[in-house]
């Protein structure tokens, strides 16, 4: 029942900006961390940001300074916001809330000129 929808990727030029959003559904989501990963095919999934229920946030090295992530309790979303991207941040970007094993489909980020 839970559901993770995730949007806004894309094809962007390196120095360039992108947003992804996460819609949540299937339980409560104010009460949950939530977290968004990236994935090259080949490659070990990365943590890439995590927001607490209480709006703390971490940030994997490899993205700090460059990108945020949020959550609009109201709406029931989670965003990224990804800044000064870089041709390796090109992956398959997820959300997920670490209380439960869902993943969903995911979506593609590709920094390229």
């Amino acid at each position: 029942q839970v559901q993770l929808v995730e949007s806004g990727g894309g094809l962007v030029q390196p120095g360039g900006s992108l947003k992804l959003s996460c819609a949540a559904s299937g339980f409560t989501f104010r009460y949950f961390a939530m977290n968004w990963y990236r994935q090259t095919p080949g490659k070990e999934r990365e943590l890439v940001a995590t927001i607490s229920a209480g709006g703390s946030t971490n940030y994997a090295d490899s993205v700090k300074g460059r990108f945020t992530i949020s959550r609009d309790n109201s709406k029931n979303t989670v965003s990224l916001q990804m800044n000064s991207l870089k041709p390796e941040d090109t992956a398959v970007y997820y959300c997920k809330a670490p209380a439960y094993s869902y993943w969903g489909q995911g979506t593609q980020v590709t920094v390229s000129s």
